[in-house]
């Protein structure tokens, strides 16, 4: 650490840090700026898209609605990412006692996967009811159940051969090998996919809510007002969902940082 640094109080990655979030600012006021100009001068009608000016004139407008709407779907998003966080770990659990049968069924998940799971929303929604919360945050526990299971699945079986062979001779019991060893090695990878999961739990619930759901869900928000058509409060809802979306990234990041500051990969960059 420098003398400027130390007289400054601040830590060598601070700037490090700063400097990395300088381009993703920029280059999101680049992006808005570029469309507002674009919109204006080509004068491109709404339904097609709305200017960045209008869909925040509209957010502001609508402030409390769309805010109340969120709440709603934060609480399904939420439920749909604990459920298939917690499924997903469990099985994997299950599979690291029996490597040999981990290999097939990871790749049976890895299939299931392709699969376009927000198709099972209409299913869902006859399951548990429309107005349900579970049938919105089923889709959102699917969606985020596979790549949980793959990724700590692997994180659980690749571990040092001889940090294994230690425990062993130390006669660990499995439940004790589970817990020192495999899941501190699965930790990054859980972490990977639960960065994945929390988008496309965002995406799961919002699709799902297309198909019907509270009055006052985002999702079904976004298609009252392009129905009607709003487009500006349309985008406006959209916006707000893509912002839980990067909103639900960053604590996953964040809960990383806390349970997990010894791993390598949280401090490149750093100097």
């Amino acid at each position: 650490m420098s003398t400027t640094q130390l007289a400054r109080g601040t830590s060598p990655g601070v700037g490090a840090r700063a400097a990395r979030f300088l381009p993703v600012v920029l280059t999101a006021l680049v992006i808005l700026g570029s469309w507002q100009l674009v919109v204006t001068v080509f004068d491109v009608p709404s339904f097609i898209v709305p200017a960045p000016a209008d869909i925040s004139a509209a957010f502001w407008a609508e402030f409390g609605t769309i805010m109340s709407a969120s709440v709603v779907t934060v609480q399904e998003v939420l439920l749909g990412l604990i459920l298939g966080a917690v499924a997903g770990v469990a099985v994997a659990l299950g599979l690291s006692r029996f490597p040999g049968v981990s290999g097939p069924v990871l790749t049976a998940a890895v299939v299931i996967n392709c699969a376009p799971i927000v198709a099972l929303a209409p299913i869902f929604n006859n399951w548990f009811g429309v107005t349900n919360p579970m049938s919105k945050a089923g889709v959102a526990a699917v969606m985020v159940f596979f790549p949980v299971l793959v990724n700590t699945t692997r994180g659980l079986l690749q571990v040092s051969p001889l940090h294994l062979e230690i425990m062993q001779s130390l006669a660990a019991q499995p439940r004790q090998v589970a817990l020192m060893l495999r899941l501190p090695n699965a930790l990054p990878y859980l972490f990977n996919a639960l960065k994945l999961g929390s988008t496309l739990a965002v995406i799961g619930v919002i699709v799902t809510e297309y198909f019907g759901g509270p009055s006052n869900a985002l999702g079904v928000y976004i298609a009252y007002q392009a129905a009607l058509p709003r487009f500006e409060l349309a985008w406006a809802g959209i916006a707000v969902a893509s912002a839980l979306g990067l909103l639900l990234f960053g604590a996953t990041s964040l809960l990383e940082r806390l349970l997990m500051p010894w791993h390598e990969s949280l401090h490149d960059g750093d100097s």
